[in-house]
């Protein structure tokens, strides 16, 4: 193989997925896509046999030997990452091989240890949701979006826990050969293809899966197929027989928003579900997902996520020419937001 030369690095106690999911995606990649033709390489300070979190040993060879140049750096996430971050020795080669690289990215809570080599200086970045707050106070240099699934910033991509690296190395196959080939991989892979970058790791869907106490639990399960009910706060005060204040006060208590806030973040997450595997016009989803017109759902996707319905759907959306054209589709594709 002659192809793009893949360097993961790993290390004691390593999240095993951060290094094979995205070894997995580049390998199938190679298999099932005519132009791609990776090279991948495993490797940790020491070499030899390195025990990841979950007990399952990784065969890897010593970053030592390592020498540029590279198409890409990765470097995984795990359990001890604060003894990886004080490794003066594999530091010292990820800052050695980071020049020499096309790209540089981290999966999970390796962007600690790009952080500690000094290579998110000045850069946004993200890892897993429980970390965000961990990595921005330890390193206020660094610009941490904590709710991305990944974040690009020019040859820099860093992803949030665990599966989260699948979802980076997709977008990294796409930005080498195109969302066709990104979706070859995932279809192969059977894993969802579209999880974009700007999509929020810890979802309001998820959320309201956690809370373990009625009458709140049912009304969130019933919540999501019927978001072109009448949803405010009156009207699910009265469905659980509750008065305006309390049926708030006890939302907020366990959901931890208001509840005007968690029915917009669950009618969004629809939205983009839509927009990301289905040919339904923005009219049409705007009304399914109870906003009513296009406007009060373009408004929220400005304010959420920085983007609009129909730019969502242009870079994430079902390849153009196999359904019906949606009105918000352009001749040429509006600008990525910078998120992803």
């Amino acid at each position: 193989m002659t192809g793009p030369r893949i360097v993961i690095v790993a290390f004691e106690s390593a999240q095993v997925l951060d290094v094979t999911g995205p070894l997995e995606v580049f390998s199938t990649a190679s298999r099932y896509w005519p132009a791609a033709d990776y090279r991948t390489e495993v490797v940790s300070p020491r070499g030899g046999p390195v025990q990841t979190s979950s007990g399952l040993a990784l065969v890897t060879a010593s970053v030592e030997g390592v020498d540029g140049p590279l198409d890409t750096l990765v470097v995984a996430g795990g359990r001890d990452t604060e003894e990886a971050c004080a490794d003066a020795e594999l530091l010292r080669h990820v800052r050695r091989l980071a020049p020499t690289a096309r790209r540089v990215t981290s999966v999970c809570s390796g962007a600690f240890v790009l952080a500690a080599a000094g290579l998110l200086d000045g850069r946004r970045a993200t890892t897993h949701w429980a970390e965000c707050q961990q990595l921005q106070s330890a390193h206020p240099r660094v610009t941490v979006e904590p709710d991305a699934i990944y974040v690009r910033d020019g040859d820099t991509w860093t992803s949030a826990g665990v599966t989260a690296g699948i979802d980076l190395a997709l977008a990294l196959v796409a930005d080498d050969h195109g969302r066709q080939a990104a979706a070859v991989v995932a279809r192969q892979l059977v894993v969802y293809l579209r999880r974009s970058g700007g999509q929020a790791q810890y979802s309001a869907l998820l959320a309201a899966q956690a809370v373990d106490s009625e009458p709140v639990r049912d009304l969130l399960a019933w919540l999501p197929d019927h978001l072109t009910d009448d949803l405010s706060v009156p009207a699910l005060a009265a469905r659980l027989h509750l008065s305006e204040r309390h049926f708030s006060r006890l939302f907020r208590a366990q959901v931890h928003t208001t509840p005007a806030d968690h029915v917009e973040a669950v009618r969004l997450e629809t939205a983009c579900r839509l927009l990301e595997t289905t040919y339904a016009t923005i009219e049409q989803i705007a009304r399914r997902c109870g906003f009513g017109a296009p406007e009060t759902m373009n408004r929220a996707f400005r304010r959420r996520m920085g983007t609009t319905p129909g730019e969502y759907r242009w870079h994430f959306g079902p390849p153009a020419g196999a359904g019906p054209r949606s009105e918000d589709r352009h001749c040429h594709p509006p600008p990525l937001q910078p998120v992803n």
